[in-house]
């Protein structure tokens, strides 16, 4: 597939790869679930392909929600998070699963793991496409990691670069912006 952009790219992890990947944390996440009904909780814009294709890969119930945070400006992370669209569910005893693209610093899943626990949730679980070990600050374990990445600025598959980008069907590092 040819993808036309301005920008200078560099896949780092292709469609199948991706699709392998999705339907393996599918899997591990029905089996742990396989006697509940968990609620995957999407954290918008980033994450809305990766949970959309993963709830369809997962072999048993689940709802979903979504929430909206804000803590970059391009590709500078601002170092604050703001919540501009919460949950709409009652998670209080509930089982569950933050859904997010990536993690970077940690700030954002940080921020929506302790307001979440806030509202008496039976367990949190953290699945995330990608990590960026050498820059992630975290105090608790992430269980479910898709791909570890080094910390390059990458879009597509639901990433973007000011809101662009995000239709590219693989992960592609921008190259320029490291």
């Amino acid at each position: 597939m040819m993808i036309k952009t301005d920008y200078d790219l560099e896949m780092i992890i292709s469609t199948e790869q991706i699709e392998q990947r999705v339907q393996a944390l599918a899997d591990d996440i029905s089996n742990r679930f396989k006697e509940e009904v968990p609620i995957l909780i999407g954290i918008l814009n980033g994450s809305f392909i990766f949970l959309s294709d993963l709830m369809r890969a997962m072999s048993i119930d689940c709802e979903m929600d979504f929430i909206k945070l804000a803590s970059y400006d391009g590709q500078t992370s601002t170092g604050t998070v703001k919540l501009l669209k919460d949950i709409s569910a009652d998670i209080t005893g509930r089982h569950v699963v933050i859904v997010e693209d990536i993690i970077d610093s940690g700030l954002t899943i940080k921020f929506l793991r302790d307001r979440l626990k806030g509202a008496s949730p039976k367990s949190v679980t953290i699945v995330t496409l990608l990590m960026k070990p050498a820059v992630a600050r975290l105090e608790f374990p992430i269980e479910y990691v898709g791909f570890e990445i080094p910390p390059d600025f990458v879009v597509g598959y639901g990433l973007d670069y000011n809101q662009k980008l995000r239709h590219l069907p693989a992960i592609y590092r921008v190259k320029g912006m490291d």
